[in-house]
């Protein structure tokens, strides 16, 4: 059977960041639903913020133990001036940090308990639970006028059926009632869905659980959730990223799950173009979500024995999928080939191995930022860049109007180094308050793994380098001791 997931990073040793992407991953849903804020604000300032791992952070002394860095937007955008740094070890949150737990690899965020600020579901899936190896816990930091402080935790539904509980969240109204629900998945291909919001105490309104047609157990499962409203209906639908069991190859699969009026309802899931990353927004801005997969991985070497992912491009590419009052409908295909696409689609360069969507110039229509970690510039490999599509009434414009990113731009932070992967995260808020949004690229492998978070503001029209700047792991107070890999993952 053939796995294809991004290229794990297998430690967090310097000798590893060459090797390829993490498998966490994420990217802001921007169609909205009923309740659910198309931006995080957890202070409730008016600002958007965001929320960034440093999943293989070192805490009291325990390697990969992790944390999260929130950041909190203001009208200068984000610095690490005003942040908040959380940890197992942080006062009012449930556990202790331990080795190897991975606290805050994987987030996203929701008013839980319906109190007018965000809070953020955090998971630490390798952690050991009443003597089970790897049973994970999930945990929901609450929003407040300082910001994100204190936890609770969501017990896991069914410890004894699965392991890494929290390995991927989603949240949502995916019942369109009105209160936020949060979609947690594990190793296995059960979903559990906690609707109704969820109070301090843990207890929340109510609960089921859905299985769409992936593998189970093991290292599958759910690899990665993505929600927003595709089908105009005010409620949010899901995308599951899972390996299919139609065939002996096992592909990795996108599947998409509408809500209801009953909650998510897998009876109606539809097959999608297959990648690891995802996100939604009205790109064409006829008020139906469409789906933005990442389908990053290339085809097999010649004469390697070795079979490709069905559909898979040398360098990487995006499929978008355009929404309807049906759901799914066209699709499109972009490459670093296709039209003026900045670049050129080259083996490993990984454009699409990250992505995401928001409305940079208030046009009412979601831009697209494209990430290649991967991209080999000037001779230095691995440094990465991003990519800007706007757009239009007639979708993403691979024509015009496009940006293209990397360190050695001028204005950006930083400069071109071997094994940066600037842009192995991007993710578009407004977190300057102006309706438009802010662009802030991770660039994990920064100084040998430690990691760093670039923002580029958007100017009304577009990003520009004019009052960008970069946040360090150390300038956060997160510690640089084995590789915390800063800004490898945002909160979706």
């Amino acid at each position: 059977m053939h796995k294809h997931l991004r290229l794990a990073l297998a430690t967090a040793a310097a000798a590893t960041l060459t090797g390829g992407l993490l498998t966490f991953s994420a990217a802001t849903a921007t169609a909205a639903d009923s309740v659910h804020h198309p931006v995080a604000d957890f202070n409730g300032d008016g600002y958007g913020d965001v929320a960034y791992s440093a999943g293989s952070a070192t805490v009291g002394g325990k390697k990969t133990a992790g944390q999260i860095v929130a950041l909190y937007g203001s009208a200068s955008g984000v610095s690490s001036a005003k942040r908040s740094v959380i940890s197992q070890n942080s006062s009012g949150v449930p556990g202790s940090a331990e080795t190897d737990d991975g606290f805050g690899w994987v987030s996203a965020y929701g008013d839980f308990n319906g109190d007018g600020f965000d809070d953020l579901a955090v998971s630490a899936a390798y952690e050991d639970v009443d003597g089970d190896k790897d049973g994970g816990t999930v945990a929901i930091l609450w929003g407040s006028a300082n910001g994100l402080s204190g936890g609770t935790t969501l017990k896991d539904a069914a410890p004894s059926s699965h392991d890494r509980w929290g390995t991927t969240l989603a949240a949502g109204d995916f019942d369109g009632d009105g209160t936020e629900d949060l979609a947690v998945g594990s190793s296995s291909n059960r979903i559990y869905v906690f609707k109704d919001g969820i109070t301090k105490t843990g207890t929340y309104g109510g609960r089921y659980s859905l299985r769409p047609p992936i593998m189970s157990g093991g290292d599958t499962g759910p690899l990665n959730l993505f929600a927003g409203d595709v089908n105009g209906d005010r409620r949010t639908d899901l995308v599951v990223d899972g390996y299919e069991t139609d065939s002996a190859d096992g592909w990795n699969t996108n599947y998409y799950v509408p809500g209801t009026a009953s909650g998510l309802d897998v009876s109606y899931a539809q097959e999608l173009k297959r990648g690891m990353v995802t996100g939604i927004g009205d790109v064409n801005g006829d008020g139906y979500g469409d789906i933005v997969t990442g389908q990053h991985w290339d085809p097999a070497k010649s004469g390697s024995g070795e079979p490709s992912v069905p559909e898979s491009s040398i360098g990487g590419k995006v499929h978008v999928i355009y929404g309807s009052a049906d759901g799914p409908a066209t699709v499109k295909a972009v490459t670093q080939n296709s039209g003026n696409v900045p670049g050129a689609s080259e083996r490993g360069d990984y454009f699409g191995g990250e992505l995401s969507l928001g409305d940079i110039n208030g046009d009412g229509r979601t831009d697209l930022v494209v990430g290649a970690p991967g991209e080999d510039l000037n001779g230095v490999v691995d440094a990465g860049s991003v990519t800007i599509l706007y757009g239009s009434a007639s979708g993403v414009n691979t024509t015009s109007g496009y940006q293209y990113f990397a360190q050695s731009t001028s204005g950006v932070p930083g400069s071109d180094e071997e094994a940066d992967l600037f842009g192995g995260e991007v993710k578009l808020t407004d977190v300057t308050g102006d309706g438009r949004a802010d662009l802030t690229v991770g660039a994990y492998g920064e100084n040998s793994g430690n990691g760093s978070v670039v923002y580029l503001p958007s100017n009304g029209s577009k990003i520009t380098a004019t009052g960008s700047r970069s946040v360090s792991p150390s300038a956060v107070g997160v510690s640089t001791d084995a590789y915390p890999m800063f800004g490898a993952n945002a909160g979706n």
